[in-house]
């Protein structure tokens, strides 16, 4: 499975990465931002994962403006970041966010997160 990881710190993008690593994703693509991310999005990329305070384009305008799209209606969605507050959450649901993950974080709760996304939307599929 192809992961398009966004998040403006590069040390952040390596943290995610590395862990996709360690449970056993190795595909991945990097963005700064919702902007990169979404030149960077294409037919290949099955799932993203994004932080929401990102200069240029937030993570939420990055997964509404995915969801416009008729490539990105269906690419799960993983929002990783700090913000807690329940509105937070619903409103990153409201853009399109599948499943959110508060940062920080270790890769059994990612993998976690990712399988929970993955059955959702399997169920749905079928």
């Amino acid at each position: 499975m192809k992961f398009l990881v966004v998040d403006d710190s590069v040390t952040m993008r390596r943290i995610i990465v590395n862990s996709l690593q360690r449970i056993g994703y190795t595909q991945t693509v990097e963005a700064g931002d919702g902007e990169e991310a979404l030149c960077h999005f294409n037919s290949s990329i099955q799932f993203v994962i994004t932080d929401w305070n990102m200069p240029n384009m937030s993570g939420i305008d990055f997964a509404r403006a995915l969801r416009a799209r008729p490539d990105g209606k269906q690419v799960p969605i993983l929002m990783v970041t700090t913000r807690s507050m329940r509105e937070d959450i619903l409103a990153a649901v409201e853009a399109g966010v599948n499943n959110y993950i508060l940062k920080p974080f270790t890769p059994p709760t990612l993998k976690e997160k990712i399988e929970q996304v993955m059955t959702v939307a399997a169920g749905a599929a079928a």
